[in-house]
């Protein structure tokens, strides 16, 4: 029997939990990767690249801080054009470009100083070798801002069109989402850690490289089943918009009739009463 829009087959249905093996699967080798990858870096910072331990911990809480920052472009781009699907996979991929970097350096000695000779003396890294560094954490930081504000809510997408027990359905999702994030750091700062302390760091990051590739093609391989939802521009370049006009229009005298301000009612549809924002004195 033919279905009501004329075609031979229903087209099949996307979203829903048929995605979560996917978005989950990806996640979960996603958070292994990367806790397992930052969980003993200042270890190896000071015992492999001889750096004295301030200078290593600041090196991380400065990449810690970049990767916060770049959440907020990575969220931009998301909203603004890009989409989350794609923002997820690109930085994936580029977090995993800054992993393989590392992982070679861990496994190359000539990317490595060489090791301390006693009495306690220790070569301080090359420039090139410092720079082999901080390339790859840099291009973990530039990956996580795509990978960090977009999980969760392309999970949440899923369930956008499907109205039936759809609330249910997110909370269900958001348990097993939390689980995932807390089994996987149990394995990584168990299982990883333990690897790098007694087998090596090339085994010590090559295991979380291998395992967020993995979760690229996991990802990846959902993409005939995901909802996509469509760019609707990002809150935070409404903001800046009216931050520059509200700048420029400064010397402007208010008119007298309200009817005269700017009004785009298709625009303020989702954020206003009627499509159009109210009118305040308050706020000139």
């Amino acid at each position: 029997m033919e279905s009501k829009n004329g075609g031979g087959k229903k087209k099949a249905k996307r979203g829903g939990f048929k995605t979560m093996p996917f978005i989950l699967g990806n996640d979960i080798c996603d958070k292994f990767a990367t806790a397992g990858f930052n969980a003993n870096m200042v270890s190896y910072l000071t015992s492999q690249l001889h750096l004295p331990l301030v200078t290593a911990s600041n090196t991380l809480s400065n990449l810690s801080g970049t990767s916060s920052l770049t959440t907020i472009i990575g969220a931009l781009i998301a909203d603004s054009f890009a989409g989350r699907f794609w923002t997820i996979t690109v930085g994936s991929l580029i977090y995993q470009l800054g992993m393989i970097t590392l992982t070679i350096s861990a496994i190359l000695p000539a990317l490595r100083p060489p090791p301390c000779t006693p009495p306690d003396v220790c070569h301080r890294p090359s420039t090139f070798q410092l720079l082999v560094l901080y390339s790859s954490l840099i291009l973990t930081c530039i990956g996580a801002g795509g990978i960090r504000p977009c999980v969760v809510t392309f999970g949440a997408d899923q369930f956008e069109l499907d109205k039936t027990r759809t609330s249910t359905r997110k909370w269900n999702y958001f348990s097993l989402y939390y689980f995932a994030l807390s089994v996987s750091h149990l394995l990584a700062l168990t299982l990883v850690v333990y690897i790098q302390d007694n087998v090596g760091w090339g085994w010590g990051f090559g295991i979380p490289s291998m395992v967020m590739f993995v979760s690229v093609v996991v990802f990846v391989i959902g993409y005939p089943l995901y909802i996509k939802i469509k760019p609707a521009g990002s809150p935070m370049t409404r903001l800046t918009q009216v931050l520059i006009a509200a700048f420029k229009k400064r010397k402007i005298a208010k008119p007298e009739d309200p009817s005269l301000l700017f009004v785009d009612k298709e625009l303020d549809a989702d954020i206003s009463t009627g499509g159009s924002l109210i009118h305040t004195e308050q706020l000139r």
